[in-house]
């Protein structure tokens, strides 16, 4: 080994008080035990503007929810990623009963999760009275509990808006009353899930094979199948889907029906939990093969006299609703890389190699600045998709933020080292779960088809290209070259989409993929030129017009000959700034 790799410390004897303080583990202090929404810049950042005058109501609960997340809840999920749900099968005298059994660390999280839950009615109406918006505090809820476990946000979000919002518009009085009962906690209470997937179809809905039938002249169904994945299978209240007798085969034959865990008479349904999945990750939610044996179940569709099994837009009707879905998956993927963030940033401060801390050495400070302007990029997508809805938008947050998840969690396991890839520190668990993202409601290739869809159809580009318009028309006077490039690709965007209108059509779908990813670089750099300008009328401040500046040069310039290499390193020259805006010690 040359010179050159030997510190002078290395020449001491072992155990010399310079050598031993590189050792000294109380150094290492991770994201777990922080207040998350203290030291939090950003998330503060745009809580301030999206709430206004109620930021003063809000901010007190805000920060007992970054405790209650950084604290009680981190620790519970590391308890329950090593001791997760099991399946008791069979009861003492041989009878299937299918139980879940959860875990202690998950029920005490869940506990304290729904009785603080900034999605309560009773919160959600406080918020409304204090002038605060209940969808940014329930967007900045779920960032929270994200960046502690997306298995959690599944077990308590999996289809409760989807089950409440079915059951109120087609169910029986009597089973609305019971749903409603089930879900007095809100959509989050983990009540919730929703069966679509089968062996023979995954994405490919008109394969399935599960089908219903009338139960004599009233309006409960029977139902027979089985589902090959189920998320959060330890609910109450399913929302499965299949074919009902005599309706038409493919797509348009398959309805949603509402299957409870008891029936009206309140005997056991027909609903039989064959195993639970053995997952690479997210073992805090119950994943099973489920069987249903003649369940009971009500159509979640108008009345059978527009077609045996309805009028033939039920399974339509519910991928609707998949948008709000799919936004709370790319929340979790937005979770994961603020998480990683956070996790790299603390043990990079803390380790030291080659005479100095690793955040101080420049190729260590390259990725961590690229870290924060990735992570603060997909977190203005995924407030926008919640905040100003569009037909497009959902999909297009989802692909980015999806993928961010797992990239950054590779990262921060990188920055760990070896270390990074022992289960006993936190990013090897949150690689292990952000891995899902990308499946869940829709992988990479089927959120690009309705990117084709909601273009072909409804024309949705129009209003996302006015968005994106908009948002970058609100940048900060200062840096008209990041605004003029921003300004130039929106325009190239739309010569992109209509070329791409032009394409045959088996290679205008495979270039789908690159026309999304083109969409979403402009929405998220037009989106931080937007809190660019909030920044600079609320305190004068640039960070975030330094943060849009490098996302746009990463995503949107022409990089040249010199593929950028010789481009200014303001990542380098305003690093402590930058990072200073991202995470804050308390």
């Amino acid at each position: 080994m040359g010179d050159y790799l030997i510190e002078p410390v290395d020449r001491l004897p072992f155990g010399a008080e310079e050598k031993a303080r590189r050792y000294a583990t109380e150094r290492y202090r991770g994201a777990a035990g922080r207040n998350w929404y203290g030291c939090d810049p950003t998330l503060r950042f745009l809580m301030r503007r999206h709430l206004g005058d109620g930021f003063g109501w809000a901010e007190p609960r805000l920060r007992e929810l970054g405790a209650l997340m950084g604290g009680p809840v981190a620790r519970w999920a590391e308890e329950t990623d090593r001791n997760p749900p099991r399946l008791e099968k069979y009861d003492r005298w041989g009878r299937d009963v299918s139980e879940v059994v959860m875990p202690p660390s998950f029920e005490a999280a869940r506990r304290e999760i729904v009785a603080t839950s900034f999605t309560r009615p009773e919160f959600v109406r406080e918020a409304k009275a204090a002038g605060a918006d209940p969808v940014a505090l329930g967007v900045a809820w779920s960032y929270l509990l994200d960046q502690a476990d997306i298995g959690m946000a599944c077990a308590l979000g999996t289809g409760g808006d989807m089950v409440v919002g079915l059951a109120e518009a087609f169910a029986p009085d009597d089973v609305k009353a019971r749903v409603r009962a089930l879900f007095a906690a809100g959509a989050f209470s983990g009540e919730a899930a929703q069966l679509l997937t089968e062996r023979a179809g995954g994405s490919d809905l008109g394969a399935l094979e599960s089908t219903a039938a009338r139960d004599g002249d009233g309006d409960a169904w029977r139902l027979d199948g089985f589902k090959w994945f189920a998320s959060n299978a330890n609910g109450s209240a399913f929302v499965v889907l299949a074919k009902p007798v005599g309706a038409d085969d493919g797509v348009r034959g398959i309805a949603p029906f509402l299957v409870l865990r008891e029936r009206r008479d309140g005997t056991r349904n027909g609903v039989r939990i064959r195993r639970l999945k053995d997952k690479l990750g997210t073992r805090s939610v119950a994943s099973a093969e489920i069987e249903f044996t003649g369940a009971e179940a009500f159509l979640l569709a108008p009345a059978a006299s527009a077609g045996e099994g309805g009028d033939g837009r039920g399974l339509a009707r519910m991928m609707e609703l998949t948008n709000g879905a799919r936004l709370g998956i790319a929340a979790m993927g937005l979770g994961c890389a603020r998480r990683s963030l956070v996790e790299a940033l603390c043990y990079a401060r803390a380790r030291e190699a080659f005479g100095a801390p690793l955040a101080d050495q420049p190729l260590m400070r390259r990725k961590l600045a690229e870290l924060v302007v990735e992570t603060e990029a997909v977190q203005a997508l995924v407030f926008d998709g919640y905040l100003t809805p569009l037909r497009i938008g959902a999909a297009l947050v989802k692909l980015r933020a999806a993928r961010l998840g797992v990239t950054a969690a590779s990262d921060a396991i990188e920055a760990h080292g070896g270390n990074g890839y022992i289960e006993q520190w936190p990013v090897a668990r949150i690689l292990r779960d952000a891995q899902v993202n990308p499946i869940w409601e829709g992988g990479d290739n089927v959120l690009c088809l309705d990117v084709r869809r909601a273009i072909e159809r409804q024309g949705a580009h129009e209003p996302f290209l006015e968005r994106v318009a908009a948002a970058a028309g609100r940048a900060p006077s200062g840096d008209d070259a990041t605004a003029a490039l921003v300004q130039d690709r929106i325009g190239h965007l739309r010569e992109a989409i209509d070329a791409w209108r032009g394409l045959d059509k088996s290679v205008a779908e495979a270039r789908l993929y690159p026309l999304a990813q083109y969409m979403a670089d402009v929405y998220a750099a037009a989106l931080l030129l937007e809190q660019a300008g909030w920044e600079r009328e609320d305190t004068g401040a640039d960070r975030k017009a330094l943060v849009a500046r490098l996302y746009a040069r990463a995503h949107l310039a022409d990089r040249g000959p010199l593929r950028g290499i010789d481009a200014p390193a303001e990542e380098l020259e305003r690093f402590d700034e930058l990072v200073g805006g991202a995470f804050e010690e308390e």
